[in-house]
């Protein structure tokens, strides 16, 4: 995947959303980031996007209504296939259970406990994100 040219933030929480958005200024990114408190929102956006730009989605596991692996699962149709997006789990979770099914779920390419740093942003930036 070419660097990205987009961040979507998809987290129920507000506090975190800023501070992962910071971080990612503070790493140099300058582009457009997107922020949606549920997945249900986020999907509904997803499904009117071209999704042609490049785009990194960061993805929380625990959110109400749908929690990240459903929003995976809903939204496999409208990303997979996609080479301009990535998706990355990011959450509070370290519990090897939540790494193993996200390793195990194809829409996700990475999984990233919180808080977000700089130094996690700047991997993405550069070309060629691996699952770790």
């Amino acid at each position: 995947m070419a660097a990205p040219e987009r961040f979507i933030l998809i987290d129920d929480n507000e506090a975190d959303n800023v501070f992962h958005e910071i971080m990612i200024r503070r790493a140099g990114f300058t582009g457009d980031i997107l922020v949606f408190e549920s997945g249900i929102e986020a999907l509904n956006y997803l499904s009117t996007d071209p999704l042609v730009i490049p785009t990194c989605i960061y993805l929380d596991i625990n959110m109400p209504l749908m929690d990240g692996f459903e929003f995976a699962l809903q939204a496999t149709p409208l990303l997979m296939g996609k080479p301009a997006v990535v998706v990355m789990m990011l959450t509070s979770s370290d519990a090897p259970q939540d790494r193993e099914k996200a390793s195990q779920t194809p829409l996700i390419q990475g999984f990233v406990t919180k808080p977000l740093t700089r130094e996690r942003v700047r991997e993405i930036l550069q070309p060629g994100p691996t699952f770790n």
